[in-house]
């Protein structure tokens, strides 16, 4: 349950740090709430995940689900430049990502 929960965080981090651009500064309402409920929540989940998984794998885990989600979102839908360097960069996150969770 606890890595249920933990991929769910990070897709949350995810969430959260798009709202957060998306927010311009905290001006905007909407952006700025769901920046701050997609926080709340991912830090809720991460925190539960991490009363199993050890902090370093858990964490390492969280961010580099954020990221790859988060540059995906930016490459794919906010107009971020795209490259064959970049997409093997995140492919390689998503391996060290995966291979925590097998020596873990």
């Amino acid at each position: 349950m606890a890595w249920i929960v933990l991929v769910a965080s990070g897709v949350l981090e995810a969430v959260w740090a798009t709202a957060l651009g998306k927010s311009h500064g905290l001006s905007r309402p909407l952006p700025t709430a769901v920046f701050l409920v997609g926080l709340a929540l991912s830090m809720t989940g991460l925190s539960y995940a991490l009363r199993t998984v050890p902090v370093g794998t858990g964490y390492a885990v969280w961010v580099g689900i954020g990221a790859v989600l988060t540059a995906t979102y930016a490459m794919v839908f906010a107009g971020e430049s795209t490259s064959v360097l970049k997409v093997l960069l995140l492919a390689g996150i998503i391996g060290c990502v995966a291979g925590l969770k097998l020596v873990q």
